[in-house]
């Protein structure tokens, strides 16, 4: 899983790139640099997740239960933004709601995941 996870952080880096190249060359205004925007931040985040995870300051089921929801909310949110630019359709409807909600959700379980964490740090 973890694997998968970091695989598609991967590709998620590289379709941010390349959405933020079309939207400074192909057409501004349009929403891909947005898409972008969601992709690159949270490929990011759920690298950090994944290694919070690995080190036991996250739960590692909740842990990789959010970076799921991160990775699963940004492809559909941009996803929507992206087909919509170059097609002048939506993925399906409700797509970006729905990535949207997704990505809520995941950071929203990144509390239990902290909170239930077998890894007791020092308070500072």
């Amino acid at each position: 899983m973890i694997r998968f996870l970091l695989i598609l952080t991967g590709v998620m880096g590289a379709s941010g790139v390349a959405l933020a190249a079309a939207a400074a060359h192909y057409a501004s205004g349009v929403g891909l640099d947005s898409a972008a925007y969601m992709l690159l931040f949270h490929a990011s985040a759920v690298i950090a997740i994944i290694v919070a995870a690995e080190r036991s300051l996250l739960s590692r089921t909740l842990g990789l239960t959010a970076a799921l929801a991160l990775v699963v909310g940004a492809a559909l949110f941009s996803g929507d933004l992206a087909v919509r630019a170059f097609m002048q359709q939506k993925l399906f409807p409700m797509a970006a709601p729905i990535g949207g909600m997704l990505l809520i959700a995941g950071w929203i379980v990144v509390v239990p995941a902290a909170l239930f964490a077998r890894h007791q740090t020092p308070n500072r």
